[in-house]
């Protein structure tokens, strides 16, 4: 079987969020970071990843600056923007609350409808 989920539409912003939430990290870490927390349950994919991390920090949620990475490579670190700290809270309140509808529709019996 396999364990790995796939991405539901919208949340890969929200992710991303949460990741650079725990600590600055340069794009292929925020990768890592996903997997990791997810327990390997979560692949992003590279052409899914650079895009949405151009997109958020144009939209003023993260902000980056020119690092080096642990293999003493030049890279791109992102952290999160007080404006990004807001986003991930209000987006986590909706995806729970999301959650909460999905769960009580997918447990309905016929008695109770």
């Amino acid at each position: 079987m396999d364990r790995q989920l796939e991405l539901l539409q919208g949340t890969l912003g929200m992710l991303i969020l949460k990741a650079v939430s725990l600590g600055p990290l340069h794009g292929y870490g925020v990768l890592l970071r996903i997997q990791q927390i997810s327990k390997d349950r979560l692949e992003i994919q590279q052409g899914s990843l650079y895009p949405a991390l151009y997109r958020l920090e144009h939209q003023g949620l993260i902000t980056s600056e020119w690092g080096e990475s642990e293999n003493k490579r030049k890279a791109k670190y992102y952290r999160l923007t007080a404006a990004g700290k807001h986003k991930l809270q209000t987006e986590a309140e909706k995806w729970n609350r999301m959650a909460d509808v999905i769960a009580g529709i997918l447990g309905a019996r016929p008695e109770e409808v």
